[in-house]
């Protein structure tokens, strides 16, 4: 994220908002003295700010259904930011732009819903003979392991049986249906946040600006403004080309290797390709399932997913990092613990904004402190 990618870096907002700045005269320096901390000032120092951040996690958390969908269109907003400057400069107005990329993204959301409900819905119906049949095929397996203590006795009587796994299934479907009122009501926070925000995209960005007196501060909140549209720009873009291709792979595995429904098993290859690691983990145990459920040969069974998680490794360790290059990197460690920790405070929509929340925040560092560069490597 250099400066000759945004074109000197600056541009036309530093001259416009750095310009008043630099004819104001130069205030004196007042004196400063140091004072030295003692171990107990140092000790309340982080105390302090330990509280702060439990403070902060547990607003995070309690906040969830209101904070979820805002953020969720401001990242999404920041990802759409080119695409709004290119109407934009094309004469369109802001609110309209806003619309119209919100309705193009409501529509291709609507599609993916719309393609899964079908599918879905004859799964859901198949589900008790499919639950039946799971555990016929999985029991030899399960009771070569001893100390799983899992036999026949036990799925004929008790909670395991297949009808009680059936009733199971019908509590966890009501306690979905009851969430349903929730989700369209973040829905609409999601969909209004997104229209606003891109609405008054550029006015917020004049607004953060102009809120910095030093002239290098509105430098470099421009240059981190930039950096951080562009990154997020260029990776999901990338990602969805890399991510699609992976789908199409996927497609043809499942159709070779004689797995219902084939094309649902691509799009969900694609869909899941955006949450590294727990995505493709799913992902992989999914077709094995559904191999040996298909297959009575244990090496048909699982070469459907054992060609999958080749594939994926392929494009992640060798045609993710020839295409994205250097430019986007972040320690897969540090992608793993926001993955983790975003998971637990908002669930699936929090392991969706792991990644782009964890490029955000690396490329804010690396404006910061550039003399460290140390920049983030995206997995998948």
């Amino acid at each position: 994220m250099n400066d000759r990618a945004h074109g000197s870096g600056i541009g036309r907002e530093a001259t416009e908002y750095a310009a008043p700045v630099a004819a104001r005269p130069h205030a004196k320096t007042p004196h400063r003295v140091k004072v030295r901390k003692t171990a107990l000032d140092l000790a309340l120092i982080w105390a302090v700010i330990g509280i702060f951040l439990i403070l902060a996690v547990a607003a995070i958390y309690l906040a969830a259904s209101v904070l979820m969908p805002i953020t969720l269109a401001i990242v999404v907003g920041l990802i759409l930011g080119v695409a709004a400057d290119r109407l934009g400069a094309l004469g369109i107005p802001p609110m309209a732009t806003a619309v119209i990329l919100s309705s193009l993204f409501a529509l291709l959301l609507f599609f993916i819903a719309s393609t899964l409900a079908a599918p879905l819905a004859e799964l859901a119906g198949e589900a008790p003979a499919m639950a039946e049949r799971a555990i016929e095929r999985m029991l030899p397996y399960l009771e070569r392991f001893e100390w799983l203590n899992v036999t026949a006795i036990r799925f004929r009587s008790g909670s395991m049986t297949s009808e009680a796994l059936i009733e199971n299934m019908g509590t966890v479907l009501s306690t979905l249906a009851t969430r349903v009122t929730p989700a369209l009501v973040q829905g609409l926070i999601f969909f209004g946040a997104l229209v606003f925000f891109l609405g008054s995209r550029v006015a917020l960005r004049r607004a953060l600006i102009i809120a910095f007196n030093d002239r290098a501060r509105r430098l470099s909140a421009i240059r981190i403004l930039n950096s951080i549209e562009h990154a997020l720009g260029f990776y999901f873009a990338t990602a969805t080309l890399l991510y699609a291709m992976t789908g199409l792979v996927m497609t043809l595995i499942a159709w070779i290797g004689g797995l219902p429904m084939p094309a649902l098993w691509g799009l969900f290859a694609f869909l899941s390709s955006f949450v590294p690691y727990l995505g493709i983990a799913l992902m992989t145990i999914s077709l094995a399932i559904s191999g040996l459920l298909t297959h009575d040969g244990i090496i048909m069974a699982l070469a459907p997913a054992l060609a999958f998680f080749t594939v994926h490794a392929i494009m992640e360790n060798l045609v993710t990092p020839a295409v994205m290059g250097r430019r986007l990197e972040i320690n897969p460690f540090m992608v793993f613990v926001a993955i983790v920790f975003w998971t637990w405070m908002w669930g699936a929509i929090g392991a969706v904004l792991a990644v782009p929340l964890s490029l955000i925040a690396m490329t804010i560092a690396s404006e910061m402190l550039p003399q460290s560069r140390v920049q983030p490597n995206l997995p998948g």
